[in-house]
């Protein structure tokens, strides 16, 4: 059997997040995404310098920020089977809203929150 070039079940493109608070951003990607945590590397401190959670079929890796590596706003798109649904859960959970899910010129319905960690999180439904 040949040897994969990544681990199984990961895709090959995984979003990387450098945020301020990466515990609080995994524990809101657990309660708006249902994602799984998959492994976290504390320092010596307790900081992430590495995380990673599965959100459906995607792996996202997150990390505290620190000396040489600020924080870094993003978006993230990310596929749901009910876009109001979950946009409610983000803004429950503490997300800041971006846009409220609508229709607009594409087949999707898409809205946005932004977490506490600086992430925005572009979140669709197909509807047509």
């Amino acid at each position: 059997m040949e040897l994969s070039y990544k681990p199984e079940g990961y895709s090959t493109v995984s979003p990387y997040l450098i945020v301020n608070g990466a515990e609080a951003t995994i524990a809101f990607l657990i309660e708006v995404f249902s994602a799984v945590k998959l492994r976290q590397v504390p320092d010596d401190e307790g900081k992430l310098i590495h995380a990673e959670v599965r959100i459906d079929d995607t792996v996202v890796m997150i990390a505290d920020s620190g000396e040489g590596w600020p924080p870094m706003p993003a978006h993230v798109h990310l596929y749901v089977s009910d876009v109001d649904a979950i946009y409610q859960r983000a803004i429950a959970a503490g997300a800041i809203s971006v846009q409220e899910p609508i229709k607009k010129e594409d087949e999707d319905k898409r809205g946005g929150v932004k977490d506490a960690g600086g992430t925005t999180w572009w979140i669709a439904t197909k509807v047509e």
